[in-house]
């Protein structure tokens, strides 16, 4: 009788599929970029004057990508400070929707990254779990088929008091983020991740997606930040994390640029300076998030959402 096939022969066209769908996918986006240079209007010299622009994209998108929390929270916070200092002068429509064209490549390409990551899962280690195909999945649709058509109205049907809105939201980033800080060097510390998204959780997620949805809508960040902490608070394995929020996100702002695009929001010098930085650091960014551990990584990211968020605050608008 013939030996078995071992198992190993029944996932490798699984594995091979992730590698083409990274690779693939890097192509399409540098290849969607190099249109932008064709089909949009800018201005010669405003390039020119915005030079520093791809070094933000860079940093930007290595936080955004290796800790899940969207380009936005750290693009945003960025853009207003130009603004304050007379470099660059866009208002807040136009902050959001530079932020969503920037993300639209960088958070592609991150997502891109760590689902291959998905499928090239080493051996997990200690306290570490592996996260399984079928809940990263679910965990992205049953997000996005709430939080993108909460999205899309907002742009189109509601008219919200921004500056309410952003304390609200800024207020309770603070909270999240200390208490992921908190909780990972308390109650997670020893604690063994969880390697099985449970269903109350899951029905945590769908609460969160509508009031996600509109919030990015409003700020370009929210669902992904919110899917991202929620799970770091929960102890789910990095993979699941982040790749979520990655790809939730990076769907999230190419459905939300179409609005922007329409409206003519968009400064293109911006996102043309800034796409291939972003880019670049979504690229790093899986292996710096692997290097710097769960634990570095999810205090870095509390964090950053804090003092991100106070700066906003004291600013007191977008």
């Amino acid at each position: 009788m013939a030996a078995p096939q071992p198992r190993l022969n029944r996932v490798q066209p699984t594995l091979a599929h992730s590698s083409r769908l990274a690779l693939g996918g890097g192509v399409l986006l540098t290849l969607a970029y190099a249109m932008l240079w064709v089909v949009v209007p800018y201005q010669p010299e405003l390039v020119e004057a915005l030079w520093f622009l791809p070094g933000v994209g860079v940093v930007g998108a290595i936080i955004a990508n290796a800790s899940g929390t969207g380009g936005g929270v750290v693009f945003v916070p960025v853009f207003n400070a130009l603004r304050e200092l007379g470099t660059m002068a866009l208002d807040p429509l136009q902050v959001v929707a530079v932020s969503m064209g920037i993300q639209a490549f960088g958070m592609s390409l991150g997502s891109l990254r760590w689902t291959d990551r998905l499928y090239h899962q080493h051996e997990p280690a200690g306290l570490e779990a592996r996260t399984r195909v079928g809940d990263y999945w679910q965990v992205c649709f049953a997000v996005l088929v709430l939080s993108l058509p909460a999205m899309l109205a907002t742009q189109r049907l509601i008219a919200f008091d921004a500056q309410a809105v952003l304390l609200g939201y800024k207020s309770f980033s603070i909270l999240l983020g200390l208490a992921l800080i908190v909780a990972t060097w308390t109650v997670n510390r020893s604690a063994p991740e969880r390697p099985e998204l449970a269903r109350a959780d899951l029905v945590v997620l769908l609460l969160i997606a509508i009031p996600g949805g509109a919030i990015t809508a409003l700020f370009s960040v929210g669902i992904g930040e919110l899917v991202a902490f929620y799970l770091f608070l929960r102890h789910y394995p990095m993979v699941l994390c982040v790749g979520t929020a990655c790809v939730i996100s990076a769907v999230s702002c190419i459905a939300g640029l179409v609005w922007h695009v329409e409206a003519g929001t968009v400064q293109w010098e911006v996102v043309l300076l800034s796409a291939p930085g972003a880019m670049l650091g979504a690229f790093l960014a899986r292996p710096i998030a692997l290097w710097l551990g769960a634990r570095r990584l999810k205090t870095a990211g509390g964090a950053w959402i804090v003092l991100s968020a106070v700066y906003l605050l004291v600013l007191n608008r977008i």
